[in-house]
């Protein structure tokens, strides 16, 4: 499984893949070790998901922030004076 290394602004820093069996804890583990920082600190700028995961967050959100413009589609319906 791929797992990828989020910072605060939500983009990847690092990926690593995974033998399926091993979850999120060991992939954190996995991630702690190679920033060698303590795991309070480890949190405060990073966190851990799978990629699958971050993709179907990404997708969200990238639905959430844009804005349908109707109008555009139906300009034959709107009683615009010329």
């Amino acid at each position: 499984m791929k797992w990828v290394l989020i910072d605060k602004h939500d983009n990847i820093i690092d990926k690593a893949e995974l033998h399926s069996s091993y979850g999120s804890k060991a992939a954190k583990m996995y991630f702690l070790g190679r920033k060698q920082i303590e795991e309070k600190e480890f949190d405060k700028l990073w966190k851990v998901m799978s990629e699958n995961h971050y993709d179907s967050q990404k997708d969200l959100a990238n639905r959430e922030n844009k804005q349908y413009e109707w109008w555009k589609d139906d300009q034959s319906y709107l009683d615009i004076d010329k």
